[in-house]
């Protein structure tokens, strides 16, 4: 091993490997007669067990792989030859698949495609023996079993020897060769010595007696120093290795050796963690700075080589390790500034023979941006393969802040050499780490890095210290000292949001289209789990990534899907119920949340996964403290799909309107059409039965039902959240009843309302108001006695078959407009030209975002308002149906105002409820 490592000149090993075995048996031997002498006059009793222990450690014998295969093989033909003195053919017919299938152990291990000729000799005897059995005609005397036997093996040998006819025909020409070489074969000292003298042996793979592992028990037991430990073969050459002087290791001798393990890589019978181990030695003997950063990161890589599956990841020990020498890496890269690493420039052959004093610049081939994008993917990969439900889970989830300190050095180190891109990269990686925390975690995290601090300064430090004199002792010490430069503990800001927005403001300004896009999204989830939502959104709008989101990769348009549950979640809880259905309907309109968030992977009847598409689906997935609750996402769509809903549907008792949420419509459908209602058991069924109870005007049980729902224990401010939802209630419950019950009345009181609904005359007098001004309700106020007077005028079939049409043509307008986009690239009437991925439809803006883009100037004239953009509305604000018969189009104020104040009663869903696409919130404004 020693010449092997250090190169193949060195003829003195072997010598100086016998002078030490000699010198360290003569010293056990001395030793042991000395211990005898004095162990004679204390127990003579202890003398016949000692020579017994003796006598067995004599004779055990540690045999290779391949001894035992064909030692196993010998055996199995030994047995064979006996059965055919008895005429055991059942044995016979169980030997003989035995041996076939210990062929094929042999020919593997033996690397090699040549058949043994003990095999050979043995399927000539069965032929033999078969040929004989059957002219003797002896099978009449066989029992049953013994006969089928026979039989079988007619069969199996005529099938089976015919691979082999040329090799049986020249055993039976010259059988006395087949015999020597066999015999040959069976030496197992020959073999043994022409091993120990062909080639060196591998002291990292060899096996241990049972004499080396008792070694500790012996030291642990002994007192004083008489005894001595007497070292196996292994240690004998490790010792060789690292006792070699320093001034006998040149900088050539380790550059050859590093390049000999590094075209190692790949090749068969080359062992991952043995190259982890010998690079790790040469960093101690590396003699120069730069040759030492150079070979470190040949052990950074090789530690990645452990795992060579997509699927796995880093066993943790190495990748704490792979840890450390990045830091060791960025401790060399902070005490010597003239070294520079960089994919760019070819260095040359001789350049890391430059020592410390040397004054110029030094280029070293390293990318610490890839390096630390694989620890945090390998980070990430554990945490997708731990059961999130036991405590490795916890415990890998405390290493995080070791990624952090590394990621926060190699920030610094990127700005500090003036690559502003390569620390922009960094940021994100760092962003995406924290962006998903609110501040109770964050704080819970920064406790934990000063936790972590304290136990390693108190109780941590012996056991670090006991490793480090471990390693210590492997080898020599290091030839180039590196003193701790850079901090080892992470440091943090007091509040999450001055962190992100440090890290955001260097990837702004340096970072690619991707990285500022990835960057942007991870804002907006941050900024809607702070609850505020109108920075959100502003922020989205303005960045129009929801514009180009089909034409990113597939992570990123699973965090733009995950910024979407959130900004709806944030509207939500704003009081914002259009605006959250408009966010969280998309998602649900697949069918495929799971799937689109990556929390999971979801079978579909129609469409058969192959594995290759399943495991890729899988290293998508994210880690499970990542995870948004499904549960709670599905009661806030659900609960604001009810409240837009129920009074649209009340609202098409006589013009039949387009439901708002096609997914909800479907749900109650089927809720309907069952015979038998038991009760809710899950979210989809208390969104459900509430619906019911809200229908017919019940909103106190359709609250209470709502209120029954677990998830809102998830929510932090929960009793104002709820208040909020029984106030909306409330008030699309009286929106319902005027909806679908004017015909009744001739007036109507407001005292009434304010009793039946438990609102404030202010809330109703506004609610009633609205209705009034966007000619939902057609009635008028009495000041003097506070009643509603109400205007009964009946549709006519023709007006009714009006609005039909209209509604189908302005259908089938748009179905033109989107053919012809999709087919020429250009908009009908001169509009502006816009791209679109695959399967995304021109659904129009939601009501918040009109709103907003309104008020920025964004349109000018009437468009086509509305989610979805029901009718032609080139100057009004989207199409209504109008009871009075007055046919009325566009909503109060003439055109450009959205039909309802709060943003909510009949803006439109997308035209893309059933498609596959990701979500789309807007499409930009027609001038």
């Amino acid at each position: 091993m020693a010449s092997r490592f250090w190169g193949q000149g060195d003829s003195d090993s072997d010598d100086d490997l016998e002078e030490i075995e000699s010198e360290q048996g003569s010293d056990s031997e001395k030793s042991e007669a000395g211990d005898g002498e004095r162990g004679g006059a204390k127990n003579r009793y202890l003398n016949d067990l000692d020579s017994d222990d003796s006598d067995t450690e004599k004779t055990r014998v540690i045999r290779s792989l391949k001894d035992k295969r064909n030692d196993e093989m010998k055996a199995t033909a030994d047995q064979m030859h006996n059965a055919t003195k008895i005429n055991d053919w059942l044995s016979l017919h169980e030997s003989f698949d035995k041996l076939n299938k210990q062929l094929e152990k042999v020919v593997r291990v033996n690397e090699s495609t040549k058949i043994p000729n003990m095999y050979i000799t043995t399927l000539v005897l069965l032929e033999d023996f078969l040929a004989d059995t059957v002219a003797k005609e002896t099978k009449t005397k066989m029992s049953s079993s013994n006969s089928k036997a026979l039989n079988a093996m007619k069969q199996k040998l005529k099938k089976n020897n015919k691979q082999y006819e040329d090799l049986i025909q020249k055993c039976r020409e010259n059988p006395a060769s087949f015999e020597e070489v066999v015999a040959g074969e069976e030496d197992p000292d020959s073999g043994e010595s022409s091993d120990s003298d062909g080639e060196d042996v591998d002291p990292d793979n060899m096996p241990r007696s049972e004499s080396d592992e008792s070694g500790k028990e012996d030291d642990e037991g002994e007192e004083g120093g008489a005894w001595e430990k007497k070292l196996s073969k292994k240690d004998k050459i490790m010792d060789k290795q690292f006792l070699k002087a320093p001034s006998e290791i040149t900088w050539d001798i380790v550059d050859r050796k590093l390049k000999e393990i590094v075209a190692s890589r790949g090749k068969k019978g080359t062992g991952r963690i043995e190259r982890v181990e010998q690079l790790t030695f040469l960093t101690r003997v590396a003699k120069t700075p730069a040759q030492k950063l150079e070979i470190l990161f040949h052990v950074i890589s090789a530690q990645f080589d452990v795992n060579p599956s997509l699927l796995g990841h880093m066993p943790t020990n190495v990748w704490k390790k792979c840890v450390d020498n990045m830091l060791l890496v960025l401790d060399i890269l902070q005490q010597y500034p003239n070294i520079v690493v960089d994919t760019s420039v070819e260095p040359d052959e001789k350049e890391t023979q430059k020592g410390a004093d040397y004054d110029r610049t030094i280029h070293v081939t390293g990318d610490l941006v890839a390096f630390l994008e694989r620890i945090d993917s390998d980070f990430i990969k554990s945490l997708q393969g731990s059961d999130p439900y036991t405590k490795d889970y916890v415990q890998r989830l405390r290493d995080e802040p070791l990624f952090l300190v590394v990621a926060q050095n190699v920030q610094d180190y990127q700005e500090r050499v003036g690559n502003f891109k390569a620390a922009a990269k960094v940021a994100l990686r760092h962003v995406e780490l924290v962006y998903y925390k609110p501040q109770e975690v964050y704080d819970s995290m920064r406790k934990l890095a000063e936790q972590t601090e304290v136990s390693m300064d108190n109780g941590d430090t012996e056991a670090g210290e006991e490793h480090q004199a471990a390693d210590d002792n492997k080898g020599p010490p290091p030839f180039v000292v590196i003193p701790e430069v850079v901090p080892r503990k992470p440091t943090f800001p007091q509040s999450n949001r001055a962190l992100m927005d440090d890290l955001m403001s260097l990837i702004y300004k340096y970072g690619d289209e991707r990285t500022k896009a990835r960057a942007m999204l991870c804002h907006i989830y941050h900024y809607a789990i702070s609850d505020e939502f109108s920075v959100a959104r502003d922020m989205l709008l303005m960045s129009r990534l929801q514009d180009g989101v089909q034409l990113m990769d597939i992570p990123s348009q699973i965090l733009f899907n995950r910024a979407m549950a959130q900004l709806g979640l944030c509207a939500f809880r704003a009081g914002l119920i259009a605006e959250a259905h408009s966010c969280l309907s998309e998602l649900y309109s697949t069918g495929r949340v799971k799937e689109l968030l990556a929390q999971g992977v979801q079978q579909s009847r129609y469409h058969e996964k192959t594995p290759e598409q399943e495991r890729i689906e899988r290293r998508r997935m994210m880690p499970y403290h990542m995870h948004i609750n499904l549960e709670h996402l599905e009661a806030t769509h659900l609960v604001c799909a009810m409240l837009i809903e129920v009074p649209n549907m009340a609202a098409s008792t006589f013009d039949k309107r387009r439901p708002m949420s096609k997914t909800f419509r479907r749900l109650l459908e089927m809720s309907e059409r069952q015979t038998f209602v038991g009760p809710p058991e899950t979210v989809r069924d208390h969104v459900l039965a509430a619906t019911r109870a809200l229908i017919k005007g019940g909103h106190e049980k359709a609250f209470s039902i709502i209120n029954s729902l677990d998830t809102w224990k998830l929510l932090r401010n929960k009793d104002h959240i709820l208040e909020m939802l029984k106030l909306k209630i409330k008030e699309d419950a009286l929106r319902t009843y005027l909806f679908s019950y004017p015909s009744c009345y001739e007036s109507l009181s407001l005292d009434q309302l304010t009793t039946m609904f438990d609102l404030s005359e202010q809330e109703v007098h506004g609610i009633v108001s609205k209705m009034m001004m966007h000619a939902e309700l057609h009635a008028s106020w009495d000041q003097l006695t506070s009643c509603i007077i109400f205007r009964n005028v009946d549709q006519t079939r023709l007006q009714g078959l009006l609005f039909q049409m209209a509604d189908r043509i302005s259908v089938l307008v748009e179905s033109n407009e989107r053919a012809y986009e999709a087919r020429t690239g250009a908009a009908l009437e001169g509009l502006p030209t816009k791209r679109r991925g695959d399967g995304q439809d021109s659904s129009g803006l939601g009501k918040w975002q009109e709103n907003f883009l309104s008020s920025q100037g964004g349109r000018r004239g009437g468009g086509r308002f509305g989610y979805a953009g029901r009718g032609s509305g080139r100057g009004g604000g989207g199409y209504q149906n109008d009871r009075s018969g007055q046919g009325n189009r566009g909503g109060y104020g003439g055109g450009g105002g959205s039909r309802f104040q709060d943003g909510r009663a009949r803006s439109q869903s997308g035209r893309g409820d059933g498609s596959a696409r990701m979500v789309s919130l807007s499409r930009p404004g027609r001038d």
